[in-house]
């Protein structure tokens, strides 16, 4: 791997999704700057109604970072304040109210986010599979960075088992990323090696690859010869998607 080569050939590649109706890939943004639609269809709180909004913000926030416009909304008929209060606490970003949408709003593209076997109206159908957990139909919310990425290191057609084992995983990671970010912090900036860049880019491209973006960040972790700065700065980066506040510890360390 080498920090400083020229930009990839991949760094000008679309977000593509996987339509759950054909099989086939699709892009997400079709119209360069054409607005997008993603609606959450989610109703009721349970970590399978949680894990489809996150997979709608995660959506969102990789066409953000592409420069597209995006719409987002959320359809649903049973504990919606409930389930966005949840949504609120896992770091996902508010939705607008997607049930008197009516015909709507000239996209260029819609991208349906539903649990699999859920019904959704025509467009690309972005499927979501099931949280399975094994203490409460409700999510733990006790510690909801570390359920955020225990959701995320799993590809999203997937089924997850939320037990203690793997939330535990998790608290563990992200208390030593935080940690190593917090020290990487110290030492002079560097910027993201474009290899990195673009190897980060080309995963959440390929139908929003969020486990290899994880992978990713493991290699940078111990890539040799790497400047820390560069490090910081590829995590920083790397969280615009993940939303994990990998940067909250900064200044904590003596």
């Amino acid at each position: 791997m080498h920090a400083y080569g020229p930009p990839p050939a991949y760094a000008q590649a679309v977000l593509r999704i996987n339509d759950a109706r054909t099989g086939d890939p699709v892009e997400a943004a079709p119209a360069r700057r054409g607005l997008t639609r993603v609606q959450a269809h989610a109703s009721g709180l349970d970590p399978t109604a949680l894990r489809v909004l996150l997979v709608a913000d995660l959506l969102v926030r990789a066409l953000e970072l592409g420069g597209t416009p995006v719409f987002a909304l959320l359809t649903g008929d049973r504990e919606q304040p409930e389930l966005r209060a949840a949504a609120r606490a896992l770091g996902i970003r508010p939705f607008e109210d997607g049930r008197d949408l009516g015909s709507g709003l000239g996209e260029a593209q819609v991208l349906h986010v539903a649990s699999e076997g859920g019904e959704t109206p025509g467009g690309v159908l972005v499927a979501v599979a099931p949280v399975e957990s094994p203490t409460a139909a409700a999510p733990d919310l006790s510690d909801p960075d570390a359920l955020r990425l225990a959701l995320l290191s799993h590809a999203r057609d997937l089924p997850v088992r939320l037990d203690a084992d793997a939330l535990d995983e998790a608290r563990r990671t992200l208390a030593h990323w935080r940690g190593s970010v917090a020290d990487w912090a110290r030492r002079p900036s560097r910027p993201v090696p474009d290899e990195v860049r673009g190897q980060l880019r080309a995963a959440w491209e390929d139908d929003l690859n969020v486990p290899e973006v994880l992978e990713v960040l493991r290699r940078v972790e111990t890539w040799p010869d790497l400047p820390d700065g560069a490090r910081f700065e590829t995590y920083a980066y790397a969280d615009r998607l993940l939303g994990l506040e990998l940067t909250r510890d900064i200044g904590s360390l003596a």
